[in-house]
């Protein structure tokens, strides 16, 4: 199995990185160490905009990732090269911050290089800043300000289940991804993960049988679904792990390294 993958796709929070520690743990940074070491390319899938993505460090500074899927593909790049990048039509942006508007609800509003907040309250400093440590405030912003003249190519909007209902028809050519309970992510019509790792694959001239994918949340099941070799994350949702072609431990008891010795990406 260790010659026929050749590229590890990972989304961060609850898998590459602990809800519990916000850290990622020893032993996954050290499996990638390794991996890396034989060749194989490592490449962040996440939900989150490049501006927040704060909490890989101990990968950054070993050099280790190749390449990034942002806003579930919505933005994906290595380097200072950007690999592709789908913005939200203004009709469907106006459609959501207008919703979000009328009830108080808070909007994050991603541009391809900033972030601001319409509408704070107390659940997303909460979340953002207590729980998910984004380590950054977010500036402040009006509708108006957020949007006006912006390519808008996420937003992060704090609904239940029920509003979301309600916000779909809106904007049918959007993808609406949930991984917390609480909020969902907004992009443009087939941005997923998966679109993602054909983006990068392409770029980098890799197959799609030399690919595996770890995921834990909602906005992973395309990636999973799509990649070689999904694996999900034992803290994982019921219905990640029912996709998933293998279930490891949590990402808390050595997850990722167990997954990477299993299927021989590194040795045991």
């Amino acid at each position: 199995m260790l010659n026929m993958i050749k590229a590890l796709f990972f989304d961060i929070d609850g898998t590459l990185v602990s809800f519990n520690t916000h850290q990622i743990p020893v032993s996954a940074v050290l499996a990638l160490e390794r991996a890396k070491a034989r060749g194989v390319k490592i490449f962040i899938s996440t939900g989150r905009p490049k501006v927040i993505i704060t909490n890989l460090g101990a990968l950054e500074e070993r050099n280790l990732i190749d390449g990034y899927i942002t806003m579930n593909g919505g933005y994906c790049f290595t380097g200072d090269t950007v690999i592709s990048k789908y913005p939200i039509s203004e009709r469907s942006v106006q459609a959501v911050v207008s919703y979000a508007a009328e009830r108080k609800i808070p909007n994050i509003v991603v541009g391809e290089h900033d972030i601001c907040i319409c509408d704070s309250a107390e659940i997303f400093e909460d979340l953002f800043y207590r729980q998910l440590k984004v380590g950054m405030a977010f500036p402040s912003k009006t509708v108006d300000e957020a949007t006006r003249g912006k390519e808008i190519y996420q937003l992060t909007t704090f609904i239940d289940e029920q509003q979301e209902a309600e916000l779909a028809p809106l904007i049918p050519d959007c993808e609406i991804g949930r991984w917390h309970p609480s909020f969902v992510d907004i992009s443009g019509m087939g941005c997923t993960k998966q679109k993602g790792i054909e983006a990068m694959i392409r770029h980098f001239g890799i197959q799609l049988e030399e690919t595996m994918a770890f995921g834990d949340g909602g906005n992973d099941i395309s990636m999973l679904r799509h990649a070689h070799i999904g694996v999900a994350m034992g803290n994982g949702l019921d219905s990640v792990k029912a996709i998933a072609d293998y279930v490891t431990d949590t990402v808390d008891n050595d997850g990722i390294a167990k997954a990477l010795r299993h299927y021989g990406v590194i040795d045991n």
